[in-house]
């Protein structure tokens, strides 16, 4: 099945993966396979339709379907007959001979892109069930393959129009998650349709992960253009082997050249994690200090002398900090428009409740993605809906030696 599967999507467009997928999971024993993305806020799950694919039409809610439970918690479930279900982990013995609707997490490493619906006229036994999983993986390489060059891919997952903004920093930005055995980094951006200024950026070169976390000033196509240059710039500059301090100042000196001086000024943290020793340095360009969660409390906030946003050019000293983290810490790095929402009343979201809220959920034994899926969702509501601010969330989270223990 896999062999002639990535065979057959070669010349594949992305419109013909759902039909191949159904041609050929049947070999394997799958009667019914359906492929469904989850839309870029996470809040429902879109039936993928095309060439020789099923015509059903379908949405489902990810926080009201046993779907959505297995896209949150990012494991199999099996619905047997109307209105049950049961965790793969469970006794297989309790299966009946009757049909069943398999829902397979869709993973790209860790990024959650959604679920495929697998049908099987009795129970599945393990031979099946692996099967199902190795589908899943095939399916989601398939995905991001045929993803870049894809319109089709980009509307089935957006729920309403995208500002211009918007679209320059979501094709800017990494995927919102990555893990490996050293280190997870996840990451929320809001609001997803309207987002202006913020953006963030995470990559990785040897042991050594970059990151950061970037507010531009602005709200419009300015602020975006801005973010874009120095998200840009500072890949740039990293990439030719540039420390954090000087990199910081190439940044400054590309927005004053592009707008210039004290015209256009963006914020930043921009540090690098040595994923070995777990030593994180940084510099801050005017930005919120980022927090430490450690065995489940807040225990420290990163202060580093701050120097002046980039764009501004005051020749403010750009000092580099360095903090030796344990494995199992937490770094939350985050914009001010998550702590400065306020609700109708005019309160704030405020700090203390944004890092409880991230403790909370941690104990709660939810992935480092929902977490912080549901967080949004909590800032949302708290701000009824509506944010005057981007909404920015980076958060890493590093292993050590305790990789066995890492929770995707």
């Amino acid at each position: 099945m896999l062999v002639e599967l990535l065979r057959a999507s070669h010349l594949a467009a992305l419109e013909q993966i759902p039909g191949l997928v159904a041609e050929h999971a049947v070999s394997a024993g799958l009667a019914e396979v359906l492929i469904y993305l989850a839309d870029l806020q996470c809040n429902v799950l879109r039936l993928l339709t095309g060439e020789g694919a099923s015509t059903e039409v379908g949405e489902l809610r990810i926080d009201a379907t046993l779907a959505g439970r297995a896209f949150q918690e990012v494991r199999i479930l099996v619905g047997v007959g109307e209105g049950t279900e049961r965790d793969t982990d469970e006794d297989t013995d309790e299966d009946t001979d009757g049909p069943q609707r398999w829902w397979v997490p869709l993973l790209n490493g860790v990024e959650r892109m959604g679920v495929l619906r697998v049908g099987v006229e009795a129970a599945a036994d393990a031979q099946i069930q692996d099967n199902m999983r190795d589908l899943a993986s095939l399916v989601a390489l398939l995905l991001i393959d045929k993803r870049p060059y894809s319109d089709s891919y980009a509307r089935l997952v957006r729920t309403r129009p995208m500002h211009v903004a918007a679209e320059m920093q979501w094709t800017l930005m990494p995927p919102l998650t990555f893990a490996d055995q050293r280190v997870t980094i996840a990451a929320a951006l809001e609001p997803a349709y309207e987002v202006g200024g913020d953006a963030f950026d995470y990559a990785l070169a040897g042991e050594v992960a970059y990151l950061g976390i970037f507010d531009a000033m602005g709200h419009d196509v300015s602020a975006g253009l801005s973010a874009n240059l120095a998200v840009a710039t500072c890949r740039n500059s990293r990439r030719q082997g540039t420390g954090l301090a000087a990199t910081s100042e190439a940044v400054e000196q590309v927005l004053i050249t592009e707008f210039g001086q004290a015209t256009r000024f963006v914020t930043a943290i921009l540090g690098d994690l040595n994923t070995r020793t777990g030593v994180l340095s940084w510099v801050n360009r005017g930005h919120h200090p980022p927090v430490v969660i450690r065995g489940g409390h807040w225990v420290a906030t990163l202060e580093c002398p701050p120097a002046t946003p980039m764009g501004l050019n005051l020749g403010t000293e750009i000092v580099t900090c360095r903090e030796q983290l344990e494995p199992g810490d937490r770094v939350v790095f985050y914009s001010d428009g998550i702590t400065e929402a306020r609700n109708a009343v005019g309160e704030e979201f405020g700090l203390d409740r944004f890092v409880d809220f991230i403790i909370r959920r941690t104990s709660d034994g939810l992935p480092v993605p929902e977490t912080l899926r549901r967080l949004i969702r909590g800032v949302l509501n708290y701000h009824d809906g509506r944010l005057q601010d981007d909404v920015t969330v980076l958060l890493v989270e590093w292993h050590g030696d305790a990789h066995e223990r890492l929770h995707l």
